[in-house]
C-alpha cells in the first residue's frame, strides 16, 4: 500500500516531534490520532465513500473550519476540538516552515471558546493518604512511595518522571534536573520526605539491577520488576491502585497530583512566578488557572469567618 503525500508528511512531522522536540509518548499518540482523523475526514465522504486526497496546498481555512464542524457533529467537546485545532496549527506551521505549503491556514481559525473548568486537585489529607498508602516493608512499596512522593512533592509531569536518570538527581542538595517540553531543562527542589523515600528505594533498585542484569536501563531511576524503565501507563496504574485504597476512592490521573502540588503551593502563599518555574510552564497564563482555585478558597473562608459574610439564618415571620 503506497503512502500518500499527506501521510508521508504526517510521519515526518511525528519524527520531528519525537527526536527534535522531545515530545512525550502521550503527546505523540494524540497528534498521530488527531492528524489521522483529519486525513480520514479529507479522504472520505460523510457517507463513508472514498474520495481523492487533496493537494496539501489546497487545504485552506475553510477546509479546517469544515473539519471542526464535523467534529462538533460527532459530539466532540470544545476542549477536544481545541486540542485538535492546536495540533493542526503545529502541523501546518511545520509544513509552512519547510516550504511545503505557502502559509499556515489553521492560524486564522479561531479557537473554540472554552468552558471554564477548574483543575481537579486533592485535599491535603487525601494527598497525604495517597502518598502514604504503599507498604514500604516491600521493595515494590518503597518504589511506589518514592514515585508518589515525587509526583506530589515536585509537580513534575509523568513523562518527566519516567525519563529521570540517576545523573539528574542531586540527593544531598535535594534538587532534580528535569527535561521538559521542547527539551527545556529546569531544576526542581524536592523535600525531606521525597529524599527519604528515594534513598530507601535506591537500595532496592541496586539489588533489582543485580538480579535482572539490566544494563540497558542502568541509568533509569524508576524501574519495573524486570529492571526496565517504567512507562507513563505504569505510573497511571500505580496511582489508580493506591487511590482505590484511600477513603475517598476517587478516580484520579497522575496529572491530578501535579495540579494538587500547584494548588497547595498557591494556597500556602507561593507566588505565581515561582509556581510557573517549578511546573515548567512557558506562559504565566497557563499557571494563572490555579488562581481560580485559590479565589474559591478565599470566598469560602470569607463566608465562614467574616461577621458580614456568614449566611444568616432566616428569622421566621411574626404571626
Amino acid at each position: 500500500m503506497t503512502t500518500s503525500a499527506m501521510q508521508f508528511r504526517i510521519e515526518e512531522f511525528l519524527r520531528f516531534l519525537r527526536f527534535e522536540q522531545n515530545a512525550s509518548a502521550h503527546t505523540l499518540r494524540n497528534y498521530e490520532s488527531d492528524l489521522g482523523q483529519f486525513h480520514g475526514f479529507l479522504t472520505q465522504t460523510p457517507e463513508g465513500d472514498s474520495r481523492p486526497e487533496p493537494e496539501l496546498g489546497q487545504i485552506d481555512n475553510l477546509t479546517i473550519r469544515e473539519f471542526l464542524a464535523f467534529l462538533y457533529r460527532q459530539g466532540n467537546r470544545k476542549s477536544s476540538v481545541a486540542r485538535k485545532l492546536a495540533c493542526l496549527r503545529s502541523f501546518m506551521r511545520f509544513l509552512s516552515e519547510k516550504g511545503v505549503i505557502p502559509g499556515n491556514p489553521a492560524k486564522i481559525v479561531a479557537t473554540p471558546r472554552q468552558e471554564k473548568r477548574l483543575p481537579e486537585h486533592l485535599r491535603i489529607d487525601s494527598a497525604t493518604e495517597l502518598v502514604e498508602a504503599p507498604d514500604i516493608s516491600t521493595a515494590g512499596g518503597k518504589r511506589d512511595r518514592a514515585i508518589l512522593e515525587f509526583l506530589y512533592g515536585t509537580g513534575v509531569r509523568v513523562s518527566e518522571l519516567v525519563g529521570l536518570d540517576l545523573g539528574d538527581l542531586d540527593i544531598d542538595e535535594g534538587l532534580l534536573r528535569v527535561l521538559g517540553k521542547g527539551r527545556k531543562e529546569r531544576v526542581v527542589p524536592f523535600g525531606r520526605k521525597a529524599r527519604e523515600a528515594l534513598e530507601s528505594y535506591l537500595v532496592e533498585r541496586r539489588e533489582l539491577l543485580m538480579r535482572s542484569k539490566g544494563r540497558k536501563n542502568a541509568e533509569a531511576v524508576f524501574l519495573n520488576a524486570r529492571g526496565g524503565r517504567l512507562t507513563s501507563r505504569s505510573i497511571g496504574n500505580i496511582v489508580d491502585r493506591y487511590m482505590s485504597k484511600t477513603a475517598e476512592k476517587l478516580k484520579v490521573h497522575p496529572h491530578t497530583l501535579r495540579h494538587t502540588f500547584a494548588t497547595h503551593m498557591l494556597e500556602a502563599g507561593a507566588d505565581l512566578r515561582s509556581i510557573q518555574e517549578l511546573l515548567g510552564h512557558e506562559s504565566l497564563s497557563t499557571t494563572q488557572k490555579y488562581t481560580h482555585v485559590s479565589i474559591e478558597q478565599l470566598v469560602r473562608v470569607y463566608k465562614s469567618c467574616h461577621p458580614r459574610g456568614r449566611q444568616s439564618r432566616k428569622t421566621p415571620p411574626a404571626d
